[in-house]
């Protein structure tokens, strides 16, 4: 079978910035499974696996904007620690994250990142750590299946290495 929309695709990746810096990677004996064309991945890497199937590599340099996006500086600010609750300011340390609603477009929440803590206030990013970079990814093909109706009723993988209600 080959992979399409509303397949079931087990995978193993290796994937690394444009420069070689390992950044993740699916641990050995557990693939990654998703359910192709439902979001579960980066649009490039999604557009390069399409029509493969089990036993194929994949090797795909995804630009920022089909990863994870460019990066907007309109995302980053300095937020006063007092617009947090009192027993959440010892917790916003550098790399906490947090959602709240992005400036400017209510009720679209975005998840920030703490990249600095100052005595008065944080400075934080809404982008994503990978915003900006291309990424490199080094795909083996482990298994191809056809979605069960649960899985596409739900919009995600169920049993073996997926999610079981």
């Amino acid at each position: 079978m080959n992979i399409a929309k509303n397949a079931v695709v087990s995978m193993h990746y290796k994937l690394t910035n444009a420069q070689g810096e390992d950044l993740d990677a699916s641990e050995e004996g557990e693939p990654l499974v998703y359910l192709h064309g439902h979001g579960g991945l980066v649009d490039g890497l999604e557009q390069a696996l399409e029509g493969k199937q089990a036993g194929d590599h994949v090797d795909v340099r995804v630009p920022p904007e089909l990863g994870y996006g460019l990066y907007d500086r309109a995302l980053d600010m300095e937020v006063p620690l007092k617009a947090f609750p009192d027993d959440a300011r010892d917790r916003l340390k550098e790399g906490a994250r947090f959602a709240s609603d992005q400036p400017g477009k209510p009720g679209t929440e975005i998840v920030y990142t703490v990249v600095e803590r100052h005595p008065e206030h944080l400075v934080v990013t809404g982008n994503h750590p990978l915003a900006g970079q291309t990424l490199v990814f080094a795909v083996d093909i482990v298994g191809v299946r056809a979605a069960t109706k649960q899985e596409l009723k739900h919009g995600h993988v169920h049993g073996e290495h997926g999610h079981d209600h």
